[in-house]
């Protein structure tokens, strides 16, 4: 894989512009939850670096799940398109936009 997961997640939403994905992890044995939108990763749980080329999404991280939303992300009216993706489930939504 020539991309890191982070990288082709966010591409995803670059060429699915109208979705918001919430990626849940685990890394090191701490949780966070990363919401990436337009080609932009932020932790939900943690701050997030000024510098774009910080990834949010640490390389080695496992991912538990992946949630797909209508953006723009509103938490207090979340609009679920799919929840609780498998990170396999995802790389065949990756593989159909091309990533």
């Amino acid at each position: 894989m020539t991309d890191s997961i982070a990288r082709r997640l966010e591409q995803y939403t670059v060429k699915r512009p109208q979705e918001v994905l919430i990626v849940k992890v685990e890394s090191e044995g701490e949780f966070d939850e990363i919401s990436i939108f337009k080609g932009f990763s932020s932790s939900l749980v943690r701050s997030t670096a000024f510098d774009p080329d910080i990834p949010v999404l640490p390389e080695g991280a496992k991912i538990i799940s992946v949630d797909r939303l209508a953006g723009p992300y509103n938490p207090n009216n979340p609009r679920y398109l799919q929840q609780g993706l498998s990170w396999e489930t995802m790389q065949s939504l990756l593989s159909e936009v091309g990533i």
